[in-house]
């Protein structure tokens, strides 16, 4: 499709895009109690679990609370899970501390990653916070052996934080019983879910103030056909918005109505 639908309505940028800017996050109660569980673990150096269903925020949110730790505090260190094996999590986690993996057995790996910790931790005075993204894909073997990455002298010393998030189903991988090591380290849980009709209504003026358009161009049955449409997760209600915009264009429609959403919602799944 091409982009006369900005022309249209006076748009100056994509509207309901993924690429946010941090700035122009919407800062929402839930994003905030999601910010303060998160630093409330770094500070204890524990574990923090950040769930939600596909497409509710969670790499939004994630992105705002860690992009938000001072550089000069924190060292972030943010892996993207997969199904594969603790080695290939040890390596990814190595990759980002800008530390050789070449020919490293499993032991070594678990070594040069807490050496590295402590030389932040202890030499730099920087607290490390390993970011696990899409933890949800580990295997149930990575869980079970993960919390040795924060064991440090005899368990005493917690210097190395660390925030999981994924789909719900995060949760329950950690209550078998051999994941219960790394489940014990856990202090705070954050469960992020669809927003309600009068958030969407807030929600969708905002991402049409980050595009340069000041009036409500949805009507309030088009709010509601969004709402119940996406189940109030946003990036579903941004395919939604952003093609009933297209339709509305097409359409010469100076306001988006439900059946633009209708419309819409022929296109996406």
């Amino acid at each position: 499709m091409n982009s006369t639908y900005r022309t249209f309505f006076a748009m100056h940028c994509e509207p309901f895009a993924a690429d946010i800017a941090l700035k122009n996050i919407l800062v929402t109660a839930a994003l905030q109690a999601v910010q303060e569980r998160i630093q409330y673990a770094i500070r204890l150096g524990a574990t923090a679990l950040l769930t939600g269903e596909i497409g509710s925020g969670k790499s939004t949110a994630l992105r705002y609370v860690i992009n938000n730790l001072h550089p000069s505090r924190y060292r972030l260190i943010r892996v993207t899970a997969t199904s594969g094996s603790i080695l290939e999590l040890y390596r990814q986690i190595l990759a980002e501390l800008a530390t050789d993996t070449s020919g490293c057995s499993r032991a070594r790996m678990t070594t040069r990653i807490k050496d590295e910790v402590v030389q932040l931790a202890c030499g730099k005075k920087i607290t490390p916070v390993l970011v696990i993204d899409e933890a949800s894909l580990l295997r149930l073997e990575v869980f079970a052996e993960l919390h040795t990455l924060t064991q440090f002298e005899s368990d005493s010393k917690p210097y190395l934080p660390m925030v999981l998030a994924g789909q719900s189903n995060l949760v329950d991988n950690l209550r078998y019983r051999s994941c219960l090591p790394l489940a014990s380290r856990v202090v705070c849980k954050s469960h992020l879910q669809g927003i309600d009709l009068t958030g969407m209504q807030q929600y969708l003026q905002h991402h049409l103030n980050i595009a340069g358009v000041k009036l409500n161009i949805f009507d309030d049955a088009a709010v509601t056909a969004i709402h119940q449409g996406s189940g109030g997760l946003f990036r579903k209600s941004n395919h939604l918005a952003r093609g009933a915009i297209v339709a509305a264009a097409k359409q010469q429609s100076a306001s988006v109505t439900a059946e633009h959403v209708r419309l819409a919602a022929t296109e996406i799944f």
